[in-house]
């Protein structure tokens, strides 16, 4: 039996999606750990592009059973638009297939309106969010205000909470020139939320406890990227919530060890959306290049992203902090039309040179970047399948890579279909044991 946790190493956005939709053929089930709408798994089934947002990446697998976990905080609106979406193309996503904690924190109305309030108040200094409330709904999970799936199932309860909380959002939201939110209006429709919820709704812990007792495999589905973890990333320009390995526990209710391996998702370049530190990031022609080629615009709110040279310092960091077993590289190709490869292996800051990364901005901001360059290989790896097949130099820019973050790759990503990809079997078969067997048949 493997539990496969896939992983972000670096601001999100590293092709998680198509990993995770390509890997869950070998897997039961995919749960998802933390995050809400506001990150988006981008993956093409038969051709054809689709996002999604809460729902786990392998639920495009017929025979595969999604688990939104208790980490996550879910918009209802937001997640039934997502289940019409898919049956408009054609995926069917019953009750049996899809679960959601019933611990699962849920977004509020009042919540993108407060997480408005507080973006403008930061002035120069905003973090950049979706403004989609997911901050402000993980801060009343911690201040105890929060509401949560279950609640939604008990309308006595669920009336009370909104009262409660209403007393107290009114006051800052008309101290910021807001109207008043009513009672009686969300309280009808959460209520009508809760009745459609309810078949999805289960003791996610124990279910997921229960399926490893029978045998059953579990893929492990993060969003975001480690270097937006609200402890460990860039702080405070980071995510809500725990998109580290640890969050698996937190998020879903098991025991850290039924994470059976880590693998790691890094693209062959960087980018970020939003504000933040960026060491590596190009604000000239070539950024703008790798925009345009790696098609690099948010899956959730179309925004452009903030491109760079690949981050040596910081994906170490991110193998080390998560144990990471195995890497699979993305967009590679991507790099085929430059005229030369760069990638930082260290930066200088105060006159030394640091091989460890600081997660600190004041930090970042102030470091110089230390570049290895590379020349672009001859021959093109766009949608090659085959190991035997990958062009000499790009086999020694691979072996540096491995060298730099101290940990082998046994995935890249060619492409953006599923089918665009080639493996190094043998750390593949190490990995995922009797579980690569269907993969590599397969491919």
């Amino acid at each position: 039996m493997n539990n496969l946790l896939v992983i972000g190493t670096q601001w999100g956005d590293e092709g998680k999606g198509k990993i995770v939709d390509f890997l869950a053929s070998a897997f039961d089930l995919i749960a998802r750990y933390q995050g809400g709408h506001n990150a988006g798994h981008t993956v093409y089934l038969e051709g054809k592009k689709v996002v999604l947002h809460l729902i786990p990446a392998g639920i495009l697998h017929p025979d595969k059973i999604g688990v939104i976990g208790n980490g996550l905080v879910i918009d209802p609106a937001a997640f039934f638009k997502e289940l019409d979406d898919l049956k408009s193309i054609g995926v069917e996503v019953e009750a049996k297939r899809l679960v959601v904690s019933r611990s699962a924190q849920v977004i509020m109305p009042y919540h993108p309106l407060l997480e408005k309030i507080s973006e403008t108040q930061r002035g120069k200094k905003m973090i950049g969010t979706t403004c989609r409330g997911i901050g402000p709904c993980y801060e009343d999970k911690a201040a105890r205000w929060g509401i949560r799936v279950a609640d939604l199932l008990e309308p006595s309860v669920l009336r009370e909470k909104i009262e409660e909380n209403l007393a107290f959002k009114n006051k800052i939201l008309q101290a910021f020139g807001q109207p008043a939110l009513e009672t009686g209006p969300i309280y009808e429709q959460y209520k009508r939320f809760g009745e459609r919820l309810a078949p999805f709704v289960k003791d996610v812990s124990a279910f997921l406890y229960e399926q490893i007792k029978a045998g059953k495999s579990i893929l492990f589905e993060g969003a975001q990227g480690v270097l937006l973890d609200l402890d460990h990333g860039t702080f405070p320009y980071v995510t809500s919530s725990s998109s580290t390995a640890g969050g698996v526990a937190t998020g879903l209710g098991l025991s850290p060890k039924q994470i059976t391996a880590v693998l790691g998702v890094t693209k062959a370049y960087c980018t970020r959306v939003g504000s933040g530190p960026f060491p590596t990031e190009l604000k000239d022609e070539t950024g703008a290049q790798l925009a345009r080629i790696g098609d690099e615009f948010g899956a959730t709110t179309g925004r452009p992203r903030r491109c760079g040279w690949f981050d040596a310092v910081a994906a170490r960091y991110a193998c080390r902090l998560n144990g990471v077993d195995l890497l699979a590289l993305t967009k590679p190709d991507v790099l085929e039309g430059l005229p030369e490869i760069k990638a930082c292996y260290a930066y200088e800051y105060k006159g030394s040179k640091l091989k460890d990364f600081l997660s600190d901005p004041y930090v970042l901001d102030n470091v110089r970047p230390v570049y290895r360059t590379f020349k672009v290989w001859e021959g093109s790896i766009h949608h090659l399948r085959s190991e035997e097949k990958l062009p000499a130099g790009f086999i020694d820019y691979l072996k540096w890579l491995e060298d730099e973050l101290e940990t082998p790759v046994g995935i890249i990503s060619t492409g953006v279909d599923r089918e665009d990809i080639v493996f190094v079997e043998d750390r593949i078969s190490r990995l995922l044991g009797d579980r690569a067997e269907e993969l590599l048949v397969g491919h």
